[in-house]
């Protein structure tokens, strides 16, 4: 018998794989950005949270898809990271194609519109690359 045949066990990997991915994407993030994400919304700052929470609900969803798609452990971190350097390069490519609009200092400015948008990116974009990743 396989120890992930346990609905139990297999249930907390995949919740262990989860947070840390979600962890690790959020600290990839943060290397992404000029302004530190915690103090930021530690400080109130309502765009830069809407820009967190979105890059949150979007690597979540990456690897709801990925989950749904695969029964291995291993095959899911694999292509939840890469979903997860997706979205991350989503990010600067966003950054890359509005250069009249210099998204990373408007966010840190607390500009709640280009938070919306940075937020809405993110969740968008994790549909896309999740259904990719699961075909």
């Amino acid at each position: 018998m396989n120890i992930f045949d346990n609905v139990y066990v297999y249930t907390t990997a995949l919740y262990s794989v989860a947070g840390l991915l979600i962890i690790l994407g959020l600290a990839l993030f943060e290397l992404t950005t000029r302004y530190k994400n915690w103090e930021h919304i530690r400080n109130g700052n309502i765009a830069v949270a809407l820009a967190t929470g979105g890059k949150i609900i979007g690597l979540a969803n990456i690897v709801h898809f990925t989950v749904r798609g695969e029964e291995h452990v291993i095959s899911i971190f694999l292509e939840s990271a890469f979903g997860f350097f997706l979205l991350i390069s989503t990010y600067w490519i966003f950054e890359f194609l509005t250069p009249n609009l210099p998204v990373d200092k408007e966010i840190e400015r607390g500009n709640i519109a280009v938070g919306i948008i940075s937020c809405a990116l993110s969740i968008g974009m994790s549909f896309v690359i999740g259904s990719a990743l699961v075909g």
